[in-house]
């Protein structure tokens, strides 16, 4: 089905493609819920609508090749799944926008975003300074309800995720990191359709994530106690916006047999990896004021 246009027909990229060359590629999405099949059909879909590259979870797909990025299904938590899967992380998104920049150079490309809604994949082509979509395919368009059931049905039992590429890709890209296992392929007398590899993540990508400030604050204050040298914390405030943290922190210290200085810093440390690991955001700052220390 077409979808309407947008007044604003792409922005400037935030890498260091030329805007000029992102506007010879023109832009079809795919949409539908998490689990649905998208994945699946999507060598399909873009057979049948002539387009030579696939974006689907941060990864650029042709022909069941990898071309560029990287899944976020190998993320360790969803948030940075999430954070990958719209090209949030600036190496990432400058790797992709080189690739598809130099594609579209030799000749005009149509290519195909996979995602939940079509606010995802307007902040996908926001991030990239792509074209607006000049089509939004729904997967009840090329899905029966039966179909889209049984894949949910597979989703939330089994915990399994179609990606797009041939199983060799998998492995030589991932090395081990995307699956704890590989359950099979699906079986097609089309090669491109066989190229579908199923992937088992470490986490279900499934329903919506939501971190609320006080648990960052508890998962914190937890890191920060961890072993002896934290005797009290006094004050522990969090400010966070979008995507990244600034913690400060007062607290007494035990130096032991190391200085205050260098307890602080560890303690900066241990702060900013535990937040950045379990929350996926970038701590930018870790203040850490010492009220008083004993020994």
């Amino acid at each position: 089905m077409e979808a309407p246009r947008s007044e604003v027909q792409g922005g400037q990229p935030e890498g260091g493609a030329p805007r000029g060359s992102l506007s010879a590629i023109e832009v079809y999405a795919f949409v539908g819920p998490a689990g649905t099949g998208k994945s699946q059909r999507a060598s399909h879909v873009a057979r049948q609508y002539g387009i030579d590259l696939i974006i689907d979870d941060g990864l650029v797909v042709a022909r069941g090749r990898i071309m560029a990025g990287r899944s976020a299904k190998s993320e360790t938590n969803m948030v940075r799944a999430i954070r990958r899967a719209i090209f949030e992380y600036a190496p990432h998104r400058e790797e992709v926008l080189k690739y598809l920049s130099a594609r579209a150079l030799r000749a005009p490309c149509r290519l195909m975003i996979l995602a939940t809604s079509e606010g995802m994949v307007r902040k996908i082509t926001a991030k990239l300074g792509l074209n607006d979509p000049v089509a939004f395919i729904d997967i009840r368009d090329v899905a029966t309800p039966e179909e889209i059931s049984l894949a949910l049905r597979e989703r939330r039992e089994k915990k399994q995720h179609v990606v797009p590429v041939a199983r060799a890709q998998i492995q030589r890209n991932f090395a081990g990191k995307l699956v704890s296992q590989i359950r099979g392929l699906f079986k097609s007398r089309d090669r491109d359709e066989a190229r579908n590899t199923v992937v088992k993540p470490p986490f279900s990508f499934d329903g919506k994530v939501t971190i609320e400030k006080d648990a960052i604050q508890a998962m914190c204050r937890h890191l920060l106690e961890l072993g002896e040298h934290v005797q009290k914390i006094h004050e522990l405030e969090i400010q966070a916006d979008d995507d990244s943290l600034e913690i400060n922190v007062v607290l007494d210290l035990k130096l032991q047999d190391r200085s205050a200085l260098s307890i602080a810093r560890l303690l900066q440390k241990k702060a900013s990896t535990g937040l950045s690991y379990f929350t996926g955001m970038d701590v930018r700052r870790v203040n850490i004021k010492i009220n008083e220390v004993s020994f």
